[in-house]
């Protein structure tokens, strides 16, 4: 019998540590297990953004390569997801329909072991998360091509949903068809996030084809797969959900794209020392008013990452502002600036709401 050749002594290396990764997997879920068990006697919700955030950013600081820290994370987010399970089942509202960039948004965050639900609109998603049908709720609310997502931010106004965690996605758009070439399009059925995004390259490669506006990109995506000589502009996983062709791959004009979500629910968790907080306030119509609310923020040195206006739809030239902060309403010590400064904004303001503190992303 002839030696064992080098592939094959790693192929048995690879073995023994699969034995043992699966043994240790099952430790990991048997103790998640147990913990199961403790919250649903204290009735505690079994998913933990704080405690989730601390695990990706302890597996990112043990890592040593060869696997880069994003697929690290990736794996350890399955993992996450899957003992998670043998806790509580969590169920998750999304705007759909299935394979959206929402609904990619809510997997990763929550894994494929959770309940889906796909809703016809954000304002539904606030909904069924206020009215306790689902756990969480899933929304976007911002674009780093085209800006915020002006219908999830108008939802916060009204709305007893919490937001409890944040999530980005990177936004990769395909061109997807049942025909196999470009030249056969005659009808583009697109969203207008989607078409604003890939701009360029439409001026490029589908001038003159009609296009058609719908509400997201599966939905898109559904249409193509219904007609003949129609594409849509959807992402990879509406490719597979749909059975469609990808004529063109990576259409967006930014690399770079990527979309920020809100995870909606009735949690409020612990500070983690790298934290963000959402605020909506308005202030009085008068000159220097926004002014003097945002000189608060300078004068407690806490960083605005994000600060949109929208108008309150009750009375012309009122607006609501919504602010992203770094920092938790409950951090004690040197990270209480935010616990200091609110007393302060609501004194300055006509109405401050908190609409939660969570883990940055």
């Amino acid at each position: 019998m002839s030696a064992p050749t080098r592939i094959e002594e790693l192929r048995r290396e690879i073995d023994t540590l699969d034995r043992q990764i699966v043994e240790l997997l099952n430790r990991r879920a048997a103790c998640a297990h147990a913990i199961g068990e403790e919250k649903q006697q204290q009735d505690v919700v079994a998913f933990a953004p704080a405690r989730e955030q601390e695990v990706l950013r302890a597996v990112v600081g043990e890592n040593r390569g060869p696997l880069s820290d994003e697929a690290l994370q990736s794996i350890f987010r399955e993992v996450i997801s899957a003992c998670r399970s043998l806790e509580h089942p969590v169920t998750v509202a999304y705007w759909g329909p299935p394979a959206s960039n929402t609904h990619v948004a809510a997997r990763q965050r929550f894994g494929p072991r959770a309940v889906f639900t796909a809703l016809d609109s954000v304002a539904d998603v606030f909904d069924e998360v206020e009215h306790d049908r689902a756990d969480f709720g899933v929304v976007p609310v911002e674009n780093s091509t085209e800006g915020a997502v002006n219908v999830t931010l108008d939802q916060f106004v009204d709305t007893r949903a919490r937001i409890c965690a944040e999530s980005y996605v990177q936004i990769h758009h395909c061109l997807l068809s049942r025909e196999e070439a470009l030249s056969a399009i005659r009808r583009l059925y697109t969203m207008p996030q989607a078409t604003a995004q890939c701009r360029s390259w439409l001026s490029r490669s589908l001038r003159g084809v009609e296009q058609v506006d719908v509400s997201t990109t599966a939905r898109a995506a559904e249409l193509a797969a219904a007609e003949p000589c129609s594409a849509a502009i959807a992402g990879r996983a509406a490719a597979e959900h749909y059975g469609l062709n990808i004529l063109a791959d990576k259409i967006e004009d930014n690399p770079h794209n990527r979309t920020r979500f809100l995870i909606l629910g009735a949690i409020q968790p612990p500070p983690t020392g790298q934290d963000k907080t959402s605020i909506l306030f308005s202030v009085r119509h008068e000159a220097g008013a926004l002014t003097e609310a945002l000189s608060i923020f300078s004068k407690h040195r806490i960083s605005l990452t994000m600060i949109e206006s929208r108008p309150t739809r009750q009375t012309p030239g009122e607006y609501v502002f919504f602010v992203d902060v770094l920092g938790h309403v409950a951090g004690e010590g040197e990270r209480a600036a935010l616990r200091k400064a609110l007393p302060e904004l609501e004194q300055r303001c006509l109405f401050v709401k908190l609409l939660g503190s969570y883990p940055e992303a």
